[in-house]
């Protein structure tokens, strides 16, 4: 099994922005967001990454984004390792085989974009900052509505949904991400 990635260093170039998963670079009028395989959950980085986490992550995107390119313009330029190796080559960054093998499949050329702070969170299961507004709410005794959805009540910690629901919140840049409806 590969070694876990948990932070991308790429040689002559310093990360504009460090997050809980991605490292992004600034290349001038483009952005190099570059995915680890940590683990982000409950606002915090866990001690224990997945392997290959990083490549699936960028291909899900890579998937998605090209697949609703005709419905809202996004920020993906490119996933292809070739083209991201001659863009960081005409910014003067060396790519050789070991860089490349780092980058190639976990990292996305991508516009330079006014971020929407706006987290998209599905959930099939309670757990969380949902299970905690959950419990906050009475929802182990009787039904509860958080976030215009009604909750049925007596769900435990973890249990299944009756449906998967959407949770949107703030990107929080530091502190919590806040769910909103």
């Amino acid at each position: 099994m590969p070694t876990p990635v948990l932070r991308v260093v790429i040689p002559g170039l310093d990360p504009s922005l460090r997050g809980k998963v991605r490292e992004i670079y600034d290349l001038g009028g483009d952005l190099l967001l570059v995915t680890s395989d940590r683990i982000s959950a409950y606002d915090s980085v866990m001690p224990n990454p997945i392997p290959q986490k990083g490549r699936v992550l960028t291909q899900l995107s890579r998937f998605w984004f090209g697949r609703m390119r005709h419905i809202v313009a996004n920020h993906l330029i490119t996933t292809e390792i070739d083209e991201i190796a001659t863009r960081l080559e005409a910014a003067g960054i060396r790519v050789d085989e070991n860089l490349r093998q780092l980058l190639e499949g976990r990292t996305t050329l991508a516009l330079k974009a006014e971020m929407f702070p706006v987290e998209c969170v599905v959930r099939g299961y309670i757990s969380g900052s949902l299970w905690a507004e959950y419990v906050r709410a009475g929802g182990e005794s009787s039904g509860v509505h958080l976030h215009g959805i009604d909750l049925p009540g007596g769900l435990r910690e973890s249990d299944k949904l009756p449906e998967p629901i959407f949770t949107p919140a703030t990107k929080a840049t530091d502190g919590h991400d806040i769910n909103i409806s």
